[in-house]
């Protein structure tokens, strides 16, 4: 390839980083929205995270299996379409106002987002000389930061209305004044979906028509693993600590506005530009964190942010106003370093055992379909601010982890999520 070309390679790979980190943060501003669109309760809301996230865990599997048939360029594209057709889909499911539609669409969206993180990561570091391979991979994860910062900022801005009717009001209205207003919420995902679905059509088109180098596996000479993976205690308790973590991130941010209402009379526009404010303070924790660990050990680190997490989700469990929310922004960036971090740990050492290793940490990213459910639960029978109790929960299981790989002095950062 020539530098040119190679250049646009590295732009078009880039941007599925922005792609599917966009999408995945649309989430916290859709649980609100559908919730009062669809008429739901926080646990049926939070099926919007279980529809997402259940993607990853039940189609990595094939979308290995067609990239190893076809090829990753071809694997990418069929990601993207897959990412565009469920965005078309948002239309048709708002024209319903049914939610199960609004699942299915996100499920097939999520799909396609696990064909393109499966390829992504891989496709970055061969583009362009191996010794700055670390280097470019970082590069387009930063970009996975800005899109968790701009999603919620743009989703706030052209889905949610601000509009939020309390149940006497809704008592108060006709069956079609209800229908109407009911509607008109529902109708304003469907150009900002429309719109995502034609930049990722264009993203389609582009990648296919730009030459990539194809990733050769690796050849199965190698050493063949010998032993279990289910003896290696390390891995097992890290794929269970990975488990919780995601099922804690996505608890955060997926219930911000609600917790913002209800604790300090936010609204929801205002709410989505405090997450907005939050996902950035995650972007910046996670560059702090990785300078700190120059000078703290990693495990160490992870369990200070641990504790850290665990005192002011306590905070904003037992108090009110703009300190409870803040107390959550705070969680955010002590978040940050904690998915990269836990994924290191879990496969150092591993040997031969590393690629499977791997791919069972990945997998544990089913924790964010799992969670938020029962934290969907536990706001409908007590009250959304008590249910922040169950991401606190998450993380005691991350500091036993943290607290287990005490004596590891040192880590690699090589993926994030």
């Amino acid at each position: 390839m020539t530098d040119r070309k190679t250049r646009l390679a590295v732009i078009l790979i880039t941007s599925l980083f922005f792609l599917w980190g966009f999408a995945l943060n649309l989430n916290p501003i859709l649980i609100p929205h559908l919730k009062k669109a669809c008429q739901l309760s926080d646990f049926q809301s939070a099926l919007i995270d279980s529809a997402s996230y259940i993607a990853y865990f039940l189609i990595a599997l094939p979308a290995g299996l067609f990239m190893k048939k076809y090829g990753y360029k071809a694997g990418i594209a069929f990601g993207l379409l897959l990412f565009a057709t469920g965005s078309f889909l948002f239309y048709p499911a708002a024209e319903m106002r049914h939610f199960g539609f609004f699942l299915f669409a996100l499920f097939v969206i999520a799909s396609g987002l696990t064909m393109l993180e499966t390829a992504a990561n891989p496709y970055i570091t061969v583009l362009g000389d191996p010794d700055s391979a670390t280097q470019r991979l970082n590069f387009a994860q930063s970009f996975n930061g800005l899109a968790a910062f701009l999603a919620p900022l743009m989703g706030g801005k052209f889905i949610l209305s601000g509009k939020t009717l309390t149940d006497a009001e809704q008592q108060a209205m006709s069956s079609d004044q209800l229908n109407a207003y009911l509607n008109e919420e529902a109708s304003s995902v469907q150009v900002p979906f429309i719109l995502i679905g034609l930049v990722v059509l264009l993203v389609a088109v582009l990648i296919w028509r730009t030459s990539l180098p194809e990733i050769k596996d690796e050849e199965e000479t190698e050493q063949k693993p010998t032993g279990s993976i289910w003896g290696e205690k390390n891995l097992i308790l890290g794929t269970i600590a990975q488990f919780f973590y995601v099922g804690a991130q996505v608890c955060i941010s997926s219930f911000f506005i609600r917790f913002a209402d209800h604790v300090a009379g936010i609204d929801e526009k205002t709410a989505a530009y405090l997450l907005s404010g939050a996902l950035l303070a995650f972007m910046i924790g996670r560059f702090i964190g990785t300078y700190l660990m120059r000078f703290v050990a990693p495990p160490r680190l992870l369990a200070i942010y641990s504790v850290a997490n665990i005192v002011l989700l306590i905070i904003a469990v037992l108090t009110d106003g703009m300190f409870s929310v803040y107390a959550l922004v705070g969680v955010e960036f002590f978040m940050s370093i904690m998915f990269p971090t836990i994924f290191a740990l879990s496969i150092r050492g591993l040997g031969e055992k590393t690629k499977i290793g791997s791919s069972l940490v990945i997998m544990s990213i089913v924790g964010g379909a799992f969670f938020p459910v029962i934290m969907g639960q536990v706001s409908d029978i007590s009250s959304i601010q008590t249910a922040y109790i169950v991401p606190a929960v998450c993380f005691l299981v991350v500091l036993y982890f943290a607290i287990r790989n005490g004596s590891v002095k040192n880590v690699t950062l090589g993926t994030s999520h």
